[in-house]
């Protein structure tokens, strides 16, 4: 008789830890919506709570404080932006146009949550160097894509063997970043930000390219 293996079955949650990750869940989403709307400073703890329709003392009591709840929106947003940016990397082509086409699919998915975007720059500048490590786990797989790419561009013959790929992912990470300042004070639309970012790493990769 042929051997069956073990189920796993995940343990059954109980009412009351049933309630709670229901609770944590609707706070995150009013968080969420509140931040991307007015970013981090405008959005309060008492207006998160109300938006969620619960009092401060349930959101405190999943959350230590808002710096905690921004930093888990941060993380679900980035796994989203990087689920996307994936999504939009064709699996050939001039290295280039694969890049542009991957960090335009990321401007798609965040250009109307702008607010978010700049609160999460702003951020990156203003918070414990504890909070900035952890900020960084969750963009390093944004920018070890990049980094696959411009190391598919090498194996494909695209760019030369001897650059520095981990400076050249950073490098058009921060670009990426930085055209969000453009969307929000110079009023770029999606057309506008792919332009740039194509004039961006057009220079970025020059010198890099094998032909």
């Amino acid at each position: 008789m042929p051997d069956i293996a073990p189920t796993h079955e995940q343990p059954r949650l109980n009412r009351r830890q049933a309630a709670k990750i229901r609770t944590r869940g609707k706070v995150l989403d009013a968080a969420r919506a509140l931040f991307a709307e007015r970013g981090y400073d405008a959005a309060t703890i008492r207006d998160i709570a109300k938006a969620a329709g619960m009092s401060t003392g349930a959101v405190f009591a999943n959350f230590q404080d808002k710096a905690e709840l921004f930093e888990t929106v941060l993380a679900d947003e980035m796994a989203a932006l990087l689920t996307a940016v994936q999504a939009g990397t064709p699996k050939d082509g001039p290295v280039a146009d694969r890049l542009v086409s991957a960090l335009s699919a990321g401007y798609h998915r965040s250009l109307d949550q702008l607010p978010l975007m700049q609160a999460t720059i702003a951020r990156s500048w203003f918070q414990p160097a504890e909070a900035d490590q952890r900020a960084r786990t969750f963009t390093q797989p944004l920018i070890d894509h990049v980094a696959g790419v411009l190391r598919d561009g090498v194996g494909a013959g695209q760019l030369r063997q001897d650059g520095d790929l981990t400076l050249l992912a950073g490098l058009v990470w921060t670009l990426f970043v930085s055209n969000f300042r453009q969307a929000a004070y110079d009023g770029l639309d999606l057309a506008q930000l792919e332009t740039r970012l194509r004039t961006q790493i057009d220079l970025v990769l020059q010198g890099q390219r094998t032909a």
